[in-house]
């Protein structure tokens, strides 16, 4: 392999690597490997038709291009979507940040203390703007946020409610919104009604509501009297808001919202054509165990010293599965943390220069505009301003489009203008300089108006930001040493290989990451015109030619924007069909005990009843019991989804048996795509027999996890189901159906990273990187059987990408998975996947990024943890001061005066000796789970409110 290749930086061993541990499996070579772990039966013939790989160099050179084709125009179209300034120490130091972008999911609390830090910043921030009591650490856009509220107030309907369905919308909501609202309430039996709240007459048959604050058209209305009554008639209300808006206007908290939710785009995060962003959605207190998403709490650890974890997770569906409250998946991480540092860095202060500068550019514009002759119509309003042009709107989209500025337009006489952050001066004399060719005439002098349009209820007297991190990191020296501080507390893969089986934590490559924030690609918004956004229509559409060709299915959806909304987008597609046949009796799921918990989760939000089908003992699916539910149901059966290879890390040889078992009676066959990694080149889903199937781009295909976020979850489907494809209320779409997410191509902006991914290691490339994922995962299989149990195997022996170690047997010595997971991090490691699928044990997935070097040492790492439980169980050590049981230790402890363990400092710190030469410090001891549960808090309080609880 050439080192002019990108796949010799991607795939982790070499050529010497290779020959080692093909020797170390028994095999004597990587096909030999791969025949006895696929079956035959649904190996590809010949190569993936892609384009030939391009070198790292000219790849970037022929995207720069390509970015050229879109025209970055001064977008003022509003919609919930604004252009931002992110200060650069944030943009350089975290989004653009391996630190940051490549670190996992926060469930091992112990080693991401500064990503949780970051995120209870950005909790508090939102609390503190909506005036709610509680708060998620973000969702994935604005409009889902919409619907996990509709969906939460009607699981949480009090008894003499039970009955009602009927859900009011504003009409001037979001189009977006109300979409995806249509969406989300058609298979759970909602009805809803569009409506003006100041007409709707609710009745007892409505239990819940959304309005829009400020609204679409930008009115600011007073609803603290429309609230109340509703409340009085056991009505829920949740209120979309912007939280740059409720700087300057009464947080809906304070006049009784029972949820706020909205986007925090435009606290620093690139518009992206769409995404990604993190949504924000805060509640009332008493909905805290019923609210979706991850909740970042403030606990202590065994030293008493404060401590955060994410709290409440019973709520999450992989422990709740199809009765989740939650679902973990839901979430934008690193964009979360941006829109909080954000916050950190501007101060409440510095937020309300921003605010007012908004404003007053508004308030200038809608003065000069009315000079002009144009009928401003919003009484109330922040940043967006309804026109009644008075002449023909054509000549005013002709004006504005000659001098690169979108407006957006209502209809033939009505339009608005929504300013932000980024309309200075100058932006503002280009808009009235088209108002004037427009009308055809002059401004006089443009004086600034002293008229309050934001006075009297509506007008924000309420402090917010008042914890000192908001107010002391303002500099740049300050702001970048803060950031850097957290940075340091967190493991991520620029420190080792994360291991996490289904997870697929590969390499993020810097050629991947670096064009996300080339202006050509992220000033762009997801409304312009779309004859603007030629350059993101080419990859756009390669793109999906490409998933084509991989998952062998004739039409691709790039729209939903994380796993577990691909999963909801392919049933709802199934559901579609069904419907379209005239089946919709047609509403059971079949899914295999071993399934990701979010398959239940999401087929329960598609309004499909879930049958579990058995597992035999060696970890496959049950094919008897498969074929008597599927003919038991056969009327009724919509689908089975599976994952394949299966969750326990084998390719099952029955699969072909299993999708003919389900179209024989009268069923669609979704694939769970989270182990596509073991699939690419080799095998595909539509020759195993899939209808449709998801993609987690963000593990397959290189977009980085983000510490939990951003995500995108493409689905691919066969022919028949293509027409059924999610479709868009504004950028109209192939399909007939609604929208799934907000933009229309979901997170738009990081499908330039799986396509660099594809383009960079071409046909040949993403088959190695599925061989060599593949040949890392036995090689793990071959240095550990001798030490854990393997699980399960293939019928040779052989694991795909990953493999389950059982931890089970040394209960016995009173050592649970969490002691060895938590022991790892003494080592420099993340703990793989902890009990899933399987209660006690760990499922490894070694990506094809590591070398062997990387997987000696986790390897090592492991087998030393193995002696010492060993010496446990022999009685050498203390059954309960042990390392494992007081795993992880801190820096802080190792260097204490006092030492009281029965084992040595060294034996804690530096168990094998390449932990001394780069140790990773975990910067608290071990949480306590159940006190941060009992004493939940989720905004950053006091500092003499930890010391109190420490003592």
């Amino acid at each position: 392999m050439s080192n002019s290749e990108f796949a010799a930086r991607h795939i982790g061993p070499d050529e010497k690597d290779v020959s080692l541990m093909l020797k170390e499996i028994g095999v004597i070579s990587i096909d030999q490997l791969i025949n006895e772990t696929i079956p035959s039966s649904i190996r590809l013939k010949g190569d993936l038709k892609l384009p030939p790989a391009m070198t790292e160099y000219n790849f970037l050179k022929e995207l720069k291009s390509t970015g050229s084709k879109n025209k970055v125009y001064q977008s003022l179209i509003g919609e919930g979507y604004y252009n931002t300034i992110t200060p650069g120490v944030i943009l350089r130091n975290v989004f653009e940040n391996p630190g940051w972008y490549t670190a996992y999911t926060p469930y091992q609390a112990e080693i991401s203390q500064g990503r949780l830090e970051a995120l209870l910043n950005y909790q508090t921030m939102v609390l503190d703007l909506t005036g709610m009591e509680i708060t998620n650490a973000s969702l994935l856009d604005e409009a889902t946020a919409a619907a996990e509220a509709m969906h939460m107030f009607f699981a949480t309907r009090p008894k003499e409610k039970q009955s009602s369905v009927k859900f009011f919308v504003a009409e001037d909501c979001f189009p977006q919104t109300i979409d995806v609202l249509k969406t989300r309430s058609a298979p759970l039996g909602i009805e809803l009604v569009l409506g003006n709240p100041k007409t709707i007459n609710l009745g007892d048959d409505f239990f819940g509501a959304i309005l829009q604050y400020p609204s679409l058209n930008g009115e600011a209305g007073e609803y603290s009297g429309w609230i109340r009554e509703a409340q009085t008639k056991k009505i829920q209300v949740a209120v979309g808001s912007d939280l740059m808006a409720l700087v300057l206007l009464t947080p809906p908290g304070e006049w009784g919202a029972d949820v706020v939710f909205g986007n925090s785009q435009r606290f620093g995060v690139p518009i992206g054509y769409g995404g990604p962003h993190a949504a924000f959605f805060a509640a009332r207190e008493s909905y805290k165990r019923e609210m979706p998403g991850r909740i970042i709490g403030v606990s202590v650890d065994v030293h008493g010293n404060r401590a955060l974890r994410m709290a409440l997770q019973t709520r999450e569906q992989h422990i709740r599965r199809d009765k989740a409250t939650s679902n973990i998946c839901t979430a934008q991480v690193l964009l979360a943390v941006m829109a909080g540092m954000y916050s950190v860095y501007h101060g409440p202060e510095g937020l309300r220069k921003i605010a007012t500068g908004i404003h007053d550019t508004a308030k200038k514009l809608a003065a000069s505009a009315e000079q002009l002759g144009f009928i401003q119509k919003n009484k109330t309003y922040f940043d967006t301003l309804l026109f009644d042009a008075g002449i023909n709107i054509k000549k005013i989209k002709e004006n504005s489009l000659k001098a690169g500025i979108n407006f957006r337009y209502i209809d033939d006489k009505m339009f608005s203008i929504s300013v932000d952050e980024t309309t200075g001066n100058e932006e503002l004399k280009n808009i009235l300089t088209v108002l004037e060719e427009s009308a055809e005439k002059k401004l006089a002098e443009n004086k600034s108006p002293e008229v309050n349009v934001i006075s009297g209820i509506q007008k924000r007297t309420s402090p917010f930001l008042t914890h000192p991190v908001f107010n002391t990191h303002h500099s740049e020296s300050e702001m970048l040493r803060y950031i850097k501080m957290l940075e340091n507390k967190d493991l991520s893969l620029t420190h080792s290989m994360i291991a996490l089986g289904s997870c697929t934590m590969k390499l993020n490559a810097t050629s991947e990451m670096i064009p996300v924030t080339w202006p050509e690609w992220s000033s762009i918004h997801p409304f312009a015109p779309v004859d603007q956004a030629a350059g993101y229509k080419q990859i756009i559409s390669e793109l999906e030619d490409y998933l084509k060709v991989i998952t062998g299915f004739h039409a691709v959806s790039l729209q939903p924007n994380s796993g577990a909304q691909g999963e909801y987008a392919g049933l709802m597609v199934i559901r579609a069909y069904h419907f379209s046949r005239g089946d919709k009796h047609r509403d059971t799921v079949l899914i295999p005990s071993s399934a990701h918990g979010t398959n239940p989760a999401s087929a329960v939000m598609a309004g499909m009843k879930v049958v579990v089908v058995r597992c035999d003992e060696n970890g496959n699916v049950d094919i008897s019991d498969l074929r008597t539910k599927a003919e038991q149901y056969k009327e009724k059966l919509s689908a089975l989804m599976i994952t394949y290879p299966s969750t326990h890390g084998v390719f099952e040889e029955g699969i072909i048996e299993m999708t003919k078992i389900i179209h024989d009676n009268g069923g669609q066959v979704y694939m769970d795509g989270a182990n596509m990694n073991a699939q690419v080149g080799l095998t595909n889903p539509a020759t195993i027999g899939a209808d449709v199937c998801h993609l987690n781009l963000h593990k397959t295909f290189a977009i980085p996890h983000g510490g939990g976020g951003p995500g995108m979850g493409p689905i691919g489907v066969a022919a028949h189901l293509e027409k059924f494809l999610p479709s868009h209320p504004i950028i109209k779409m192939g399909g007939n159906t609604t929208a799934i997410s907000a933009a229309p191509w979901g997170s738009a902006s990081i499908l330039l990273i799986s396509y660099a991914y594809i383009k960079m290691l071409g046909a040949k490339g993403v088959t190695d990187a599925t061989k060599y994922a593949i040949l890392n995962a036995n090689y793990i299989k071959a240095r550990l059987e001798s030490h854990y149990p393997i699980l399960y195997a293939g019928t040779k022996g052989r694991v795909a990408h990953e493999m389950i170690i059982d931890c089970r047997p040394f209960k016995q010595a009173g050592i649970e998975v969490e002691d060895i997971a938590k022991r790892l991090m003494d080592y420099g490691f993340h703990a793989p996947t902890m009990s899933f699928p399987v209660a006690g044990t760990m499922m490894i997935e070694p990506t094809e990024s590591e070398p062997k070097e990387e997987l000696d040492r986790f390897c090592d790492a492991l087998i030393q943890i193995r002696k010492e439980i060993e010496e446990i169980e022999q009685s050498y050590a203390d059954k309960k001061d042990n390392v494992l049981k007081n795993a992880p230790h801190t820096m802080s402890e190792l260097t204490s005066d006092t030492w009281s363990h029965s084992y040595s400092r060294k034996k804690a710190a530096f168990p094998l000796p390449y932990i001394s030469h780069n140790k990773f410090w975990p910067s608290v001891g071990r949480v306590d789970n159940a006190y941060g549960d009992r004493n939940l808090v989720c905004a950053c309080p006091p500092i003499e409110a930890y010391m109190e609880e420490a003592v």
